[in-house]
């Protein structure tokens, strides 16, 4: 039995944030379960600038290679600020994502009380 919770998203890719600097993203995952929000936990190689997660650049690249990895459906917002780390950028995602979500392994605790 494997101890690892987390399903991997997408793998290692590029973005550049707002200053035009390049970063290196690790890779996109998510827990394997949950209760029906579902935080993104986007890696980054190298630590970034403080206040990076708020980068609007930044932000619209990591949408686009979850778009190109299949997920259809509205734009993420970044979730609680004390969740972001100078490696890591934490994204809330909507409803919508829990679709695409599931169809990589992901189960919604919630139903199990419906």
């Amino acid at each position: 039995m494997s101890d690892n919770t987390d399903i991997q998203i997408c793998g290692t890719f590029k973005v550049n944030d707002a200053n035009g600097k390049e970063h290196t993203i690790k890779g996109i995952r998510i827990y394997d379960e949950g209760y029906g929000i579902i935080d993104v936990f986007v890696d980054f190689a190298a630590p970034m600038e403080a206040g990076s997660y708020r980068d609007r650049a930044l932000i619209k690249q990591i949408m686009q290679a979850l778009h190109k990895a299949g997920y259809v459906g509205p734009d993420f917002g970044v979730t609680d600020p004390s969740l972001q780390e100078r490696k890591m950028i934490v994204l809330e995602a909507p409803e919508e994502f829990c679709t695409f979500a599931k169809s990589k392994g992901w189960k919604n605790l919630a139903e199990e009380f419906e």
